[in-house]
């Protein structure tokens, strides 16, 4: 299992290099590699889907090819659009207010997009929210002192936002996609990890590097270290009432 884990890890970062090239390519891997993930928990077959800031809807694609009725809710439209046509009930709308009923999803989804929002809590507590008794909210987010934690401008974030910024401007003559404050921010393991303990109705079932070995777990539990080493979280939280 070890050696599957890290072929696995291997894997995910070549397609992961690849990733403004060929996004296509690295997120349907991505996607498929969450189910995965997600197995672990219990069989999404059947089961209802709430896929958060899913994008043009690689992740909801492969919940439904896993048997999974899946609803995509992704606020920008451009975003959703990025496939060409909108996947079929898709829906466009802000992750802190899902237009669902409360405790309707067996399964909140949420992939790369904590990052990107202004009240990571409010996230959080609305797919709380959205989940039902004993369902699963599944999260990742690249944390800020990850080697990708300033995405397209990485590793240059290193040297601070504003930095990064520029020399991404200098570089590549254009704006980057992304700007530290507004559509990226500063997201830490620590800070997430006690944010999600004071979440009410919830509670944290696994934490662990998204792209690592099952056994590299331990990682997450070093303070300082983690905030480099980790690279990508995956929190798997349970609804508790």
């Amino acid at each position: 299992m070890s050696q599957q884990g890290l072929v696995r890890s291997v894997r995910l970062f070549r397609l992961f290099l690849r990733e403004q090239a060929d996004p296509g390519l690295f997120y349907t891997a991505l996607a498929r590699d969450a189910l995965g993930q997600l197995a672990v928990y219990g069989d999404p077959a059947g089961k209802t889907v709430v896929d958060v800031g899913g994008g043009p809807g690689y992740f909801t694609k492969e919940f439904r090819a896993a048997g999974a009725n899946c609803y995509l809710f992704e606020l920008e439209r451009d975003e959703l659009l990025k496939g060409g046509d909108a996947p079929e009930g898709s829906v466009l709308a802000d992750g802190y207010w899902l237009p669902v009923r409360d405790g309707s999803a067996d399964i909140c989804f949420s992939s790369n997009v904590l990052e990107h929002v202004a009240d990571p809590v409010g996230l959080l507590g609305e797919m709380v929210r959205a989940t039902r008794a004993d369902g699963l909210i599944y999260l990742s987010f690249t944390n800020w002192y990850s080697p990708w934690g300033g995405h397209e401008m990485s590793p240059w974030h290193y040297l601070g936002a504003r930095y990064a910024e520029r020399r991404y401007r200098e570089r590549h003559g254009r704006e980057p996609k992304h700007h530290v404050g507004s559509t990226l921010y500063r997201l830490h393991i620590g800070a997430t990890l006690r944010m999600a303990r004071s979440l009410r109705g919830a509670e944290i079932i696994d934490v662990l590097p998204c792209y690592y070995p099952r056994w590299c777990r331990f990682v997450v539990w070093i303070p300082v270290l983690r905030e480099v080493l980790t690279w990508n979280l995956l929190l798997v939280l349970r609804r508790t009432e």
